[in-house]
């Protein structure tokens, strides 16, 4: 499913059911210059990407310090005809440490409306298609976040907005403050963190006290129609050919049991991994952040396959190291 009825396709026609995410891009998160090199890199991962399926990219203003956001704005400038060709969604909200403060969140609108100049121009584009909220800030009230968002919506800054790490409560107490839908969700879900499956699976069970994900956000978006992302979508690689030799026993048995389902399936254990995110019905849509082109082509695999019930259930316990309650 290349092309799929993701709850994002009721604002972006013909999303991919696959982001890729340009935290990777521009170098190392220093203030060293972008080079030719980083620019053929970003070249060459955008082509795969397109070429593969992939239509969504997925960024943030501080990733490689900016960096990202200039290189693939480097590749736009060159060829400017690909800005019809894909969406491109950013976040803003994190501040590093600096002489104002230490590393905070700041979603003021001020902020808001500052970042997102920023990243229209080191991305050489007039607009973004999504605009995403990187992490809940304490300090943030949804009367001045919806003055931002009007202001740049009216301006055709932003065509969409959405948020990233948050829960249920948070993006309810901020909806009722917008005129404007969001249409995402970004968290952290994959074989090895699989908290956000958990909470369900333990509800009412001693075990999963410590389950950090608060109930009910799964179910919150999926009845609001808000696309779930997941992002550390392929665990660094841990299931799909890092050795894995000094890992705990569960994670060994699990990269294993990837292999002999891509023997299976006739696919790559890179599609396996994101395959077990895309059977769940919640229509995740992961975020693959490799910059190596042929881990960006076998991710791509997993479009085509759906993994059955017993497979998925047997990743699920594998990775957990233990039989379900």
């Amino acid at each position: 499913m290349t092309y799929s009825s993701l709850p994002l396709a009721n604002y972006l026609p013909n999303v991919s059911s696959l982001a890729y995410g340009c935290m990777g891009l521009g170098g190392d998160w220093s203030d060293a210059p972008i080079t030719q090199a980083h620019i053929e890199q970003a070249n060459d991962c955008v082509n795969t990407a397109l070429e593969s399926g992939i239509n969504f990219f997925d960024h943030a203003d501080i990733y490689t310090h900016g960096k990202a956001e200039q290189v693939f704005g480097k590749v736009l400038s060159e060829r400017p005809e690909l800005r019809k060709q894909i969406y491109i969604q950013s976040k803003c909200g994190i501040r590093f440490a600096d002489d104002k403060g230490p590393k905070r969140y700041d979603l003021s609108s001020e902020w808001i409306k500052a970042s997102v100049e920023g990243s229209l121009q080191r991305l050489n584009t007039d607009y973004l298609d999504v605009l995403m909220l990187h992490r809940p800030d304490p300090l943030m009230q949804p009367e001045d976040i919806a003055s931002a968002f009007t202001a740049l919506k009216r301006e055709g800054k932003v065509h969409h907005f959405a948020v990233s790490n948050m829960q249920h409560h948070q993006i309810s107490f901020l909806q009722k403050a917008l005129d404007e839908p969001l249409v995402a969700n970004q968290i952290e879900a994959s074989l090895l963190q699989q908290h956000w499956i958990d909470e369900g699976v333990y509800a009412g069970n001693t075990d999963g006290r410590d389950i950090n994900f608060t109930a009910g956000t799964l179910e919150y978006c999926r009845q609001e129609k808000i696309q779930l992302q997941s992002w550390g979508s392929l665990a660094q690689g841990l299931y799909s050919g890092r050795d894995v030799s000094d890992q705990p026993e569960a994670v060994q048995r699990t990269s294993q049991l990837v292999a002999k389902l891509a023997s299976l399936y006739q696919t790559s254990p890179e599609a396996i991994v994101l395959a077990w995110l895309l059977r769940h019905p919640a229509q995740l849509q992961p975020v693959i952040g490799t910059t190596d082109c042929a881990r960006i082509a076998a991710s791509c695999q997993a479009m085509n396959i759906q993994l059955n019930r017993e497979h998925w259930y047997a990743l699920y316990e594998s990775a957990k190291g233990h039989e379900l309650p």
